[in-house]
C-alpha cells in the first residue's frame, strides 16, 4: 500500500474512532437529521396526519378506562383551553404542533365519552325466558329461518328501566315476518357473552355499541300483531329500506340459485346470511372474503361507474362539455350514487366508514385537489371517528385505513410500476395495458396484504397466503363484470328488466367461486396464527403509522417498533390451561403440546381457544387427555406442573374432589372449605368471566381474566348470570342463537 493510501487510511479510521469515542457527534447527526426530516414535513404539510392518530389515541385511553364512565365536560375544557393557546405559539412550531395534538387526543375523549352516553342502556342481567313483545327493525334471511333485530316495547315483568331497548333473536320456523312487523312470542334472552378468553372478541363490547341488550331465541308460536298507529318514522323508514332490501336479496337469488346467487346477493344489498358456512371458509382461504362485504371496494367501484357514466354521458353533448365542468358535475352525482348505494346496503359501520372515505375523495375533485392524499385519508379518519369511536377497537376499521394508507405511500413505488408502450402496435399496446394491469393488481394487494397483516393476525389468528393468487385472478372479475353489472341491474330493477342481468352477474360470481375453491384446496390455504398481545399490536400500528404518514426519511423509524411489533408476536406466550366462561368445560395442554378437552366447552368457545393457541384442529377432532378420568359426576386430570385438576359437573363431588385436587374448576358453588388451592366455581367465573392459566416451571400459576376484579364497564350486567330454571318451552335451547358470529369481517375483509 502507498503513502496515500495509507495516510487516507489512516485518516478513515481516525475519524472513525473520534466519532465513537465521542457519541455527542452521533447525537447531533440524528438531532440534525430529525430537524431537516421535521421541516419537510412542515414544508409538505403532513403534520395534519397525526391530528387523526392523536384523536385516536384519545378515543384508546377513555375506552381503557373500567371504573365508570368518564364525565364530557372534562376533556372539552381541557381541550379549549389548550386551544387558546395556540395564536401565542404561532411562532414554535414543535411546541404548536403538540398542543394541537393534545387538543386533538382530548377531543377523541370527548367523542369516545360522547358516544358512550349516547348508546348507553340497559343490559339484561341474567338469562331469562318470558314473554316478549316488540317491533322488527331488521331481518335477516338465513338458510334455516331467520335473525331478527327487534325494538322491545315489553318482555316479562322486567321494568321500563330494567328492559334491554333493542334484542337480536333467531328463530327456526315462523310464519312469514317482515321489518316493522309487531310480535308476541316466547323469548329465551341471555345477556350478549363475553370473550371466550382473555384478550378475546368482546360480542358484549359491540352489541352494545349496536344497542342490543341481550341475545337469544324465540321458542313457541309467534304472533304478528299490528303495529302502532305512532310508529317512528324513522323505524317506518328503516323497516322500508330492510325490506326493500329482503325483496331485491331473494330477486337475486331466485335468478341465479345456489350459492352463486347468495353471493351475488350479498354484494349488492349486504345481505350475509344465506352464505353458508363452506362458501365463507372457502372465500377466506382465498383471501377474498373483503369482496362479499359491503366495504372500500364496492364503494369505490360504484362511485367510479357512477362517475364513468355520468362524465361519458355529458361528453356526447358538446355544448355541455365545453361550457359545464362534467368532471365536477360527475363527481356530484356519483357522491349522491354512492350514498344512496350505502343506505340500500344496510349502511353497516364499515360501509358507512368506505362512504366517508369515498366522499371525502370525491369531494376533494369539486374544489380542485388531488383526491387520493394523506390529509384527506385523515380527515375520512377522523369524521369516521367522530361518528363511531368504537369502530376504532374494531378490525373493520384498522384494516381498512391501514390498507390505504399503505397504498397512498406506495403510490409512486406503484406508478412506477406501469409498463410504457410507445411504438408498439394496437396489439404490443394492448398487451401492454393488460400486463400493468396485472402487475398493478398484484402490487397493491400485495401491499394492502402487508398492512393489513397485523390486524388480521391479531383478531382472527390466520393468515391466507395465496390471498395475492385470489385477489389477481378475482378482482379483475368483480371490478369488470360484477359491480358493473350490480350497478345496472339496480338501475334496471324499477322497470322489471332486471333478471337477465342478475344471471349475467351470477356467471362471474360463479367463476369467482370456481378460482376461490381452486385456491382453497392449496395445502396451507389457511395458517394459524398463535394469538399476539395487545402491545405487539401496538407496536406494530405505531410502527405502520411511522412508515406511511412521513414524507421525509422520518418514515424509516418506524422499522423499530415494526420489528419489535414482530419479535413480540412471533413469541407469544400460550396458556395451559382455557376455561369456559361458564365452568362447564376446560381445555389443558396434553403431553404432545397440544390442547385436550375436559367436560364439554361449546364448539364456538373450543374453536377460539384453538385458534388462539395457533391450532388449525376442528372442535370435533379434539378429544380427552390420556390421563383423564371421566363419569357422569366430573373429570380429573393432571395438570402440567404435576397437581390435580378437577371439573366437577355435580355437586355430589365437591366434597371429594375439594379435598384431593389442587385446582377445581366447576359451575356450581364451591363449599366454604374447599381446601383446593385454586378454586374457580360458580361465582368466580361470574364476576371474572373466562380464564385462562399458565403454569411456569417456577413459581405460582399465573391466572388471567376476561375482566378484571372491580372492572366497572357499561357493557358489562352487574349482577351475575344464573342459569334458568328449564321449561318444556325452552328445554331445547338454541345453541347457535347464544353464541355470537366472530366479527361481521373476516380475515382480510374490508382492507380495499
Amino acid at each position: 500500500m502507498g503513502r496515500e493510501g495509507a495516510g487516507t487510511a489512516g485518516r478513515v479510521w481516525a475519524v472513525a474512532a473520534h466519532r465513537l469515542a465521542a457519541p455527542s457527534l452521533w447525537l447531533d447527526g440524528l438531532r440534525g437529521g430529525v430537524a431537516v426530516g421535521f421541516t419537510r414535513e412542515v414544508e409538505q404539510r403532513r403534520l395534519f396526519p397525526w391530528l387523526a392518530v392523536a384523536f385516536g389515541i384519545g378515543i384508546l385511553v377513555c375506552f381503557t378506562a373500567t371504573s365508570g364512565t368518564p364525565a364530557l365536560a372534562a376533556p372539552l375544557v381541557v381541550a379549549a383551553a389548550l386551544a387558546a393557546l395556540t395564536p401565542l405559539l404561532a411562532a414554535r412550531p414543535v411546541a404548536l404542533g403538540l398542543i394541537l395534538g393534545l387538543v386533538a387526543g382530548f377531543l377523541g375523549f370527548a367523542a369516545a365519552t360522547f358516544r358512550l352516553t349516547q348508546v348507553a342502556g340497559p343490559v339484561l342481567p341474567r338469562t331469562t325466558i318470558a314473554p316478549l313483545v316488540g317491533l322488527i327493525e331488521a331481518l335477516d334471511e338465513r338458510e334455516e329461518g331467520a335473525r331478527l333485530v327487534v325494538r322491545v316495547e315489553s318482555f316479562g315483568t322486567l321494568a321500563p328501566e330494567a328492559r334491554p331497548r333493542r334484542v337480536r333473536v333467531s328463530f327456526k320456523k315462523a310464519p312469514p315476518l317482515k321489518p316493522g312487523d309487531r310480535i308476541a312470542a316466547t323469548a329465551r334472552l341471555l345477556p350478549p357473552p363475553d370473550a371466550a378468553r382473555p384478550g378475546g372478541y368482546d360480542f358484549a363490547r359491540d352489541a352494545y355499541f349496536r344497542g342490543i341488550g341481550a341475545v337469544g331465541s324465540l321458542v313457541g308460536t309467534i304472533q304478528v300483531r299490528p303495529p302502532p298507529d305512532d310508529l317512528p318514522r324513522s323505524l317506518r323508514v328503516a323497516a322500508a329500506v330492510d325490506d326493500a332490501r329482503n325483496a331485491l336479496t331473494r330477486r337475486i337469488t331466485d335468478a341465479n340459485g345456489g350459492q352463486a346467487g347468495a353471493v351475488a346477493a350479498a354484494l349488492v344489498t349486504g345481505k350475509r346470511g344465506l352464505i353458508n358456512a363452506e362458501t365463507n371458509d372457502v372465500l377466506r382461504a382465498a383471501g377474498i372474503y373483503h369482496v362479499v362485504s359491503i366495504s372500500g371496494l364496492h364503494m369505490v367501484l360504484a362511485a367510479g361507474v357512477v362517475f364513468w357514466l355520468v362524465r361519458a354521458l355529458l361528453a356526447l353533448v358538446p355544448p355541455l362539455a365545453l361550457r359545464w365542468p362534467i368532471k365536477k358535475l360527475a363527481a356530484a352525482c356519483a357522491m349522491l350514487g354512492v350514498t344512496a348505494y350505502c343506505v340500500f346496503s344496510g349502511w353497516d359501520i364499515a360501509a358507512e366508514r368506505a362512504l366517508i372515505m369515498t366522499l371525502v375523495m370525491l369531494g376533494a375533485i369539486l374544489v380542485d385537489r388531488p383526491a387520493l392524499s394523506m390529509r384527506n385519508l385523515s380527515l375520512a379518519a377522523i369524521i369516521a371517528l367522530a361518528r363511531e369511536p368504537d369502530g376504532l377497537l374494531g378490525p373493520s376499521f384498522q384494516m381498512s385505513f391501514g390498507a390505504v394508507a399503505g397504498l397512498i405511500a406506495c403510490a409512486p413505488l406503484l406508478g412506477a410500476l406501469s409498463l410504457r408502450g410507445q411504438g408498439l402496435g394496437p396489439l404490443g399496446r394492448t398487451a401492454i395495458r393488460i400486463a400493468t394491469a396485472i402487475i398493478g393488481t398484484l402490487a397493491t394487494t400485495l401491499v394492502a396484504q402487508c398492512a393489513t397483516a397485523p390486524f388480521a393476525t391479531y383478531h382472527f389468528q390466520t393468515l391466507q397466503p395465496f390471498g395475492l393468487v385470489g385477489n389477481a385472478l378475482t378482482l379483475p372479475l368483480v371490478s369488470l363484470a360484477v359491480m358493473p353489472a350490480a350497478v345496472l341491474g339496480i338501475l334496471a330493477y324499477p322497470f322489471a328488466l332486471d333478471q337477465p342481468v342478475w344471471w349475467l352477474m351470477g356467471l362471474a360470481v360463479r367463476g369467482m367461486l370456481a378460482i376461490s375453491a381452486w385456491i382453497a384446496g392449496f395445502d396451507r390455504a389457511v395458517t394459524v396464527i398463535p394469538a399476539f398481545g395487545p402491545g405487539a399490536l401496538a407496536a406494530m400500528a405505531f410502527g405502520l403509522v411511522t412508515l406511511t404518514l412521513p414524507v421525509s426519511r422520518l418514515r424509516w423509524l418506524g422499522l423499530l417498533p415494526m420489528a419489535v411489533g414482530i419479535v413480540l408476536a412471533a413469541n407469544p406466550i400460550r396458556p395451559d390451561l382455557y376455561i369456559d366462561r361458564e365452568g362447564g368445560g376446560a381445555a389443558i395442554r396434553a403431553p404432545d403440546g397440544r390442547l385436550a378437552t375436559l367436560g364439554k366447552p361449546p364448539a364456538f368457545v373450543l374453536e377460539q381457544w384453538l385458534k388462539a393457541d395457533g391450532d388449525d384442529r376442528k372442535p370435533s377432532a379434539v378429544a380427552a387427555p390420556p390421563d383423564a378420568r371421566c363419569d357422569r359426576l366430573g373429570c380429573t386430570a393432571r395438570l402440567p406442573n404435576g397437581g390435580v385438576l378437577a371439573l366437577v359437573l355435580d355437586k355430589r363431588a365437591l366434597t371429594e374432589d375439594c379435598a384431593r385436587a389442587d385446582l377445581i374448576i366447576t359451575r356450581r358453588e364451591a363449599p366454604p372449605g374447599c381446601a383446593a388451592k385454586l378454586v374457580l366455581d360458580r361465582q368466580f367465573l361470574a364476576v371474572r368471566g373466562a380464564t385462562t392459566i399458565r403454569f411456569p416451571v417456577v413459581g405460582d400459576p399465573i391466572v388471567r381474566t376476561a375482566r378484571d376484579l372491580g372492572e366497572t364497564v357499561p357493557w358489562r350486567p352487574v349482577a351475575p348470570m344464573i342459569r334458568p330454571v328449564t321449561t318444556k318451552a325452552a328445554s331445547a335451547p338454541d345453541r347457535e342463537a347464544e353464541e355470537p358470529e366472530p366479527s361481521s369481517e373476516g380475515p382480510g375483509e374490508n382492507f380495499q
